[in-house]
């Protein structure tokens, strides 16, 4: 009798072996990763895609970004509310480029009073849809001056967004920064390679294929800084002109 005991004891054991080594094999849930921005966002003329590239299969990233938007024309056309709806774990956010002035009524924000509250906003709204916000201030155009300096009208936006990522205890990228520092080590000429190809003028807003992964490997490089749980999955891209930080 003991040993029939102990046979069933040997298979119930076995079988609680066998489940948990199944438990361990089931696909795991992938970290998901919302863009939420402007052109300069997108996979097709900003850093999405080359951001995209800096991740394994643990993380899925999903670009959302318009071009044209602003952070009022983007709540206004209802794409932030499929935003809401994803699911995502973070949601990377970053408006300023069409905010300016000279962009009309149904998109320019001023920065200290709209703008602010617009971001504001979406950080909240974010957190309540139990979403990570990371809030991302503006890539710099690539404009130069006669001393070889970058001369950017988007300062006023970003210091809005430096401040409320401060005083809403929200993960920050200061890509604006970044981007004015790898641009000026970069120097004008190289500067052109990161662009796409034009008819008329240069244009040193959007990014190319190059491009992107040059400026979408900043923007991933300090996001598992700020987001430290997202190294494991983060895998260099290996551009160049990224300075340390």
């Amino acid at each position: 009798m003991n040993w029939m005991k102990c046979l069933i004891l040997m298979g119930v054991l076995c079988g609680g072996i066998i489940s948990g080594e199944a438990a361990d094999d089931s696909p795991k849930k992938r970290t998901r990763i919302v863009l939420v921005g402007d052109s300069t966002v997108t996979d097709q003329a900003g850093w999405g895609s080359g951001f995209a590239a800096c991740f394994d299969e643990r993380v899925e990233c999903l670009n959302l970004a318009a071009g044209g938007r602003s952070s009022k024309s983007y709540r206004t056309e209802g794409r932030w509310d499929k935003v809401l709806r994803t699911g995502a774990d973070y949601v990377l956010l970053q408006f300023g480029h069409n905010d300016q002035p000279g962009k009309g009524p149904e998109r320019e924000t001023e920065p200290e009073t709209t703008y602010r509250a617009n971001m504001q906003r979406y950080v909240e709204e974010a957190r309540a849809a139990g979403m990570q916000p990371v809030l991302v201030t503006s890539l710099t155009r690539r404009q130069f001056n006669k001393a070889g300096k970058i001369e950017s009208t988007l300062t006023p936006y970003a210091v809005v967004v430096a401040d409320l990522a401060a005083k809403l205890k929200v993960p920050l990228i200061d890509l604006h920064t970044l981007s004015i520092a790898a641009a000026e080590q970069a120097g004008p000429e190289k500067c052109k390679e990161y662009s796409p190809e034009t008819v008329d003028r240069p244009d040193v807003t959007h990014l190319n294929a190059e491009g992107s992964l040059w400026m979408g490997q900043l923007v991933a490089s300090r996001l598992i800084q700020v987001v430290p749980p997202l190294a494991e999955s983060y895998r260099p891209a290996g551009t160049a002109n990224s300075p340390e930080r």
